[in-house]
């Protein structure tokens, strides 16, 4: 780190115009003129640097002001040197995130995205050139992956990015609807087919017309239909239900399943030759966990869309994006996602902390605490630590354990209020 020192307002003009800097503390003294006229001129010549407002006790107002105008944030003198070490340090946290946002609109630019798709990982930056060159065929193509891992997102890169794009993309659950309703779904139906079917419906293959039909978890498919599904690829029809007339497909079909497929096969699960015609081109995308320089570029872009949806500027403390990379994210990018969501959404403050995370991710974060606590003291081959929140947790567990699970009596036993016990046991993922 470089610093840089102007006594005049001439001086910091010329140092603005020269110098790269991230964040700037200006005395209010060198300031001339009401309206905090060098702060304007500070945010027009460079907006991107954060503005420290040091002004004089007797002049609090003066720092609202400057806030009014354009500085991120004040001290008010005389202040320690741990003041100012905790404002640089909230201002670093910023910087170093608005420099990860910066980075992610220029990834976008350069090819570090397909669609939705987004990723700088050596795995990711393989399936966007396998991405380019697919999208272009109109073969079948099987993606395989665990749940949350943004396999829809791949069908909808591979539809927007191909000759189909601009036609319909169709996505069928095959999980969701009843056997009998994803018939009906798939290949359509004949009025009075079925108790219900008060009108003629196409079909889902048939009014994909060239566009994509998307099969997701095609695992859940039944065998039945598994047999009416492959016919209906090999012959390019399909016959709607109470119909004796077949109505020709020419949609792609993209598939995908969370489910091991050729063990579904080998168990007589899955139909082998159903399998081998939707496995002409197959994607395996990986977990978030086995790229994890994926995840601050992610969490930034979560982070961009609440900001711009909430009008505020969220951001995460570096704490929480440590942690983050950390995890090891068993729901994959939706459970990152989902999580961010709920912090920005539940967060009193622009700064997302881990306070501000689900359950799931605070728990995973105390347990590495813990485990971290205990590994520096079997180093130190001292005992370890608890902490106050571990004591109290431990007391609030063992009261009810010997209240036999009587929850007003541990509350009065350890003289807390009934409403703080079942915060408390929500918080420690028990249920009331």
């Amino acid at each position: 780190m470089v610093a840089h020192e102007a006594e005049l307002p001439e001086r910091a003009r010329g140092l603005l115009m020269g110098k790269t800097a991230d964040i700037l503390l200006v005395d209010e003294r060198i300031a001339s003129g009401p309206g905090c006229e060098l702060l304007q001129e500070i945010r027009q010549l460079r907006p991107e640097i954060a503005v420290v407002w040091m002004t004089a006790a007797s002049t609090v107002q003066r720092a609202v002001e400057a806030l009014r105008f354009g500085a991120s944030d004040y001290l008010v003198k005389p202040f320690s040197s741990e003041d100012l070490g905790a404002v640089l340090e909230r201002l670093a946290q910023r910087v170093r995130l608005d420099t990860t946002s910066r980075g992610l609109r220029e990834r976008l630019r350069n090819g570090h995205a397909m669609g939705n798709l987004l990723g700088q990982s050596p795995e990711m930056e393989k399936l966007f050139r396998i991405l380019a060159r697919v999208a272009q065929s109109a073969h079948p193509v099987l993606i395989l992956g665990e749940s949350g891992t943004g396999k829809e997102l791949v069908a909808r890169a591979i539809h927007s990015n191909g000759v189909g794009a601009g036609r319909p993309f169709v996505p069928v659950d095959c999980g969701s609807l009843a056997p009998t309703l994803i018939e009906s779904e798939l290949f359509g139906h004949l009025k009075g087919a079925f108790t219900g079917a008060h009108r003629p419906s196409d079909g889902l293959l048939a009014a994909a017309g060239s566009g994509t039909v998307f099969l997701d978890e095609i695992a859940e498919l039944p065998l039945e239909l598994q047999a009416k599904l492959l016919r209906a690829l090999q012959e390019k029809e399909v016959r709607p239900l109470g119909g004796s007339h077949p109505v020709p497909i020419r949609a792609r079909i993209l598939a995908a399943t969370h489910q091991d497929l050729p063990l579904m096969v080998e168990q007589g699960k899955f139909r082998r030759d159903l399998y081998y015609r939707l496995n002409v081109v197959k994607l395996h995308l990986p977990p978030l966990r086995d790229r994890k320089e994926d995840i601050p570029l992610l969490a930034a872009q979560f982070l961009e869309r609440n900001s711009r949806e909430m009008k505020r500027s969220f951001r995460l403390s570096a704490e929480t994006l440590d942690f983050l990379v950390q995890y090891s994210w068993p729901g994959n990018v939706r459970e990152l996602s989902n999580a961010i969501d709920r912090a920005c959404n539940l967060s009193s403050d622009d700064l997302i902390t881990m306070g501000d995370m689900n359950t799931s991710v605070i728990d995973a974060w105390k347990h590495a605490n813990v485990a971290r606590r205990t590994r520096v003291a079997e180093t130190l081959q001292e005992p370890v630590v608890e902490t106050l929140a571990e004591m109290e947790k431990r007391a609030i567990l063992t009261t009810l354990q010997q209240v036999h699970g009587d929850k007003l009596l541990a509350a009065r036993l350890l003289d807390i209020g009934k409403t703080t016990l079942y915060r408390k046991l929500k918080e420690y993922g028990v249920r009331p």
